[in-house]
């Protein structure tokens, strides 16, 4: 495996940007990169180690007079050593603390208090076991330039969570603590954070729209369903990309992950939701506690591919199932847009599956609620018939077959299903078919042909970032049609979190796009990229015919349907 080491290019200016908190009397000092105010690893806050492992998160306050350096990354939360996985992610991980709840705030250059920007907070991806706000493919200042050029300027600030066992440890002791879900209370935080500190950078703590991907769109779901909508939420638009929901919540996953992680570490000496075992696991240093969760870690098909420490019904952060939150209404009213990839998880499908029989062992597996006719009766949805081989891909139709059925479970029939019951209460939703990649010949050069726009494609684009892949020893060849969307995809994030509008004629973002689900029977999708761009209907005559193949009305009809909800367990 190689290692990269990617630096982001820094132009200093003769003097560093500056913010100050007036009425706190601290100053902020940051540094110039890119033509842009950057300041990096603010700690909203304190130290998460020893007594306060598994805790809810405490802010941090600066001292009256402090000046703060924010010229630097802050420590990453714990997680596994080279965990980065290129070209999905390229920032491999060096340093990391349980001391690691800080964020980077990135601005236009000359931005003032009263210029009070849309602000864009960007949740990082990686199953909730493994990113950083240092990852360099969703490094911001791409996105903040394209913002500025259409003349829509935002804040972007990105931050760090606790991961794994430090941040979704599960017991009655930790429910009884208010103590699960100790992840999402650290977003929840942040997100405090920006609403009553960004102003003093330049932007609008009234216009706050949160951003993820992969476990960070669940993050976004999960942020939007928090209290069951009873509190206030510090934010007031959502997008969620390649997942909003997921499958294994209200299951066993993350409990089994917590019974090895106490058996390995000695801990678990009466029972497993003893309060002596969390004060044991509290006790331990830091890196004992993540060696063994690491050396303890299953992602295998049976164990959600990995996807194991997840949120949990705490009865407080997450008062029901989102299934149930969501039929009753009880979440925050946001304007949300939602994003998939269109080839999301091949990458993550099992590439030796070639038999139908396959295919069976690979869903019974992968969806252990699933009775033997839920089974049979979602394959029947999805015919080999629908499916090609690509031999000279050595991937075969089953491969095929079970990563689109695998997609839209976990990346589009549930995050369809979670827009469909916000814009029931009047909020306006939008729907994204990525279908271009950079990625494409950099996997095949890995020896990963054949997969199409997967997992993190929207990034190149969103973010500004195509440059970010002209990595030594990869394919890079840009085409014209790769800089277009690059300009055109940044420019309706930016749109979107401006105006909360993704297309905006005189900007020169992607054209067409409008809400998913005003008119009846008549669901849009916005396809990003490729020969079929722009809106499309799931069918009938206003569909395009890549989305139209994808037959996601009878097939997310059925995903979500009332008795298959419960089978997937969320």
């Amino acid at each position: 495996m190689l290692v990269f080491v990617v630096v982001l290019l820094a132009s200093f200016a003769l003097s560093a940007p500056t913010a100050i908190d007036s009425q706190n009397n601290v100053t902020y000092n940051g540094l110039t990169r890119n033509g842009l105010d950057v300041f990096l690893g603010i700690r909203y806050a304190e130290d998460t180690s020893g007594e306060n492992r598994f805790k809810p998160p405490r802010p941090h306050t600066p001292a009256s007079g402090s000046i703060v350096n924010a010229n630097s990354y802050g420590a990453a939360c714990p997680q596994p050593p080279n965990s980065f996985a290129p070209p999905l992610t390229l920032t491999n991980i060096t340093r990391t603390s349980e001391d690691c709840l800080n964020l980077n705030i990135i601005r236009p250059n000359g931005t003032l208090p009263a210029s009070k920007l849309p602000v864009l907070v960007f949740i990082h991806g990686g199953s909730f076991w493994t990113g950083s706000n240092q990852e360099i493919t969703t490094s911001p200042d791409g996105l903040i330039i394209q913002s500025v050029e259409a003349g829509l300027p935002i804040v972007h600030v990105a931050l760090n969570y606790r991961l794994g066992a430090f941040g979704f440890a599960q017991s009655s002791t930790l429910k009884n603590q208010r103590s699960e879900n100790a992840g999402l209370r650290d977003q929840r935080l942040a997100i405090e954070w920006v609403r009553d500190n960004i102003a003093q950078f330049g932007g609008d703590p009234q216009k706050i729209t949160i951003h993820g991907q992969s476990s960070g769109g669940l993050a976004i779901g999960m942020q939007t369903l928090a209290f069951g909508g009873d509190q206030p939420v510090p934010f007031q638009q959502g997008i969620c990309e390649s997942q909003a929901l997921e499958p294994g919540i209200t299951g066993n996953f993350t409990i089994v992950q917590m019974q090895l992680l106490a058996d390995a570490t000695g801990c678990n000496t009466t029972d497993l939701n003893s309060v002596e075992t969390i004060a044991c696991l509290r006790q331990l240093d830091t890196d004992t506690i993540a060696q063994a969760s690491f050396d303890t870690y299953v992602a295998d098909i049976a164990h959600n591919i990995g996807d194991s420490w997840l949120p949990v019904v705490d009865g407080d952060f997450l008062p029901a199932p989102p299934s149930q939150l969501l039929a009753e209404g009880r979440f925050a009213n946001v304007t949300t847009m939602i994003l998939w990839a269109e080839s999301d998880v091949q990458y993550y499908t099992p590439m030796d599956i070639t038999t139908e029989q396959d295919t069976y062992d690979f869903v019974a597996s992968y969806l252990p609620g699933f009775t033997n006719q839920s089974i049979q009766d979602i394959l029947t949805l999805y015919p080999s018939s629908d499916f090609q081989d690509n031999t000279s891909a050595n991937h075969t139709r089953e491969f095929y077959r079970s990563a689109r059925l695998f997609r839209d479970v976990i990346m589009t029939c549930q995050p369809i299903g979670y827009g469909e019951h916000l814009a029931r209460m009047g909020n306006q939703v939008y729907l994204v078919d990525q279908n271009q990649t950079l990625l494409s010949p950099i996997l095949a050069s890995l020896g990963f042909p054949g997969l199409g726009p997967v997992h993190t494609s929207e990034f190149a684009y969103t973010f500004g970032n195509i440059s970010h892949y002209n990595v030594s020893g990869y394919p890079f060849n840009p085409t014209a049609e790769d800089y277009r969307l690059q300009r055109q995809e940044a420019r309706s994030w930016a749109a979107f979190a401006s105006v909360g509008q993704p297309s905006l004629y005189t900007k020169d973002t992607l054209q067409g796009f409008e809400p998913a689900f005003t008119k009846p029977n008549e669901t849009a999708v916005f396809v990003a990229g490729g020969s079929d761009e722009g809106l499309s209907t799931f069918d009938g005559p206003g569909s395009r015919p890549g989305l139209a193949a994808q037959k996601l009305r009878s097939r997310c009809g059925f995903i979500n349907s009332p008795s298959i909800i419960p089978q997937l367990q969320y």
